[in-house]
């Protein structure tokens, strides 16, 4: 359904002469930033393990294929690497990732005043002293928080969607 509404062009897929009808795929479309920065429009959500953006879509809207709300509401432009692994997935990519899912990936340390809370990159002279109360974040750890961010999403409040769906058209141009 996201694809239908795109504009069609002539491609010479093979080299050959002979033009093709495609769905022109390399059109993107932003929700303004008004649009973004208005917290009104939106609900907050967790996306539980393993769920899809359509079945977000189908849970909160009653349509999988709204799925592309979801989507453009929350910026993701690629589901496999914006979208929250499931556990397993996220196990088997950590572990692709570093030789030691334990090794420190940095430190924390939690201050009494300004920013509460700063990272500090290892140290690349280990004689560097760290902070009283700094704190090891393992590259498992970190990975973790990485996955834990992205679970906190927005969804467009579903008495928007008729206006969502006539700006997008307006911006694909049909």
């Amino acid at each position: 359904m996201y694809f239908r509404k795109f504009p069609k062009v002539q491609v010479d897929v093979k080299g050959d002469g002979n033009l093709v009808t495609m769905t022109d795929i390399t059109r993107r479309i932003k929700f303004t930033e008004s649009t973004l920065a208005s917290l009104v429009n939106f609900d907050f959500y967790d996306v539980p393990d393993g769920s899809t953006p359509e079945q977000i879509a189908h849970d909160y809207y009653g349509d999988a294929t709204l799925h592309w709300v979801v989507l453009l509401a929350n910026d993701i432009k690629d589901v496999y690497s914006d979208w929250p692994m499931s556990v397993p997935r996220f196990e088997k990519f950590v572990a692709s990732k570093y030789t030691n899912v334990d090794d420190v990936h940095h430190y924390e340390y939690t201050q009494e005043s300004g920013s509460t809370k700063f990272l500090i990159e290892l140290p690349n002279d280990p004689a560097t002293t760290l902070p009283a109360g700094a704190i090891t974040i393992t590259n498992y750890e970190y990975e973790e928080r990485v996955l834990e961010s992205k679970r906190k999403i927005r969804l467009i409040q579903p008495q928007y969607l008729g206006k969502i769906r006539s700006e997008f058209e307006t911006k694909i141009g049909r």
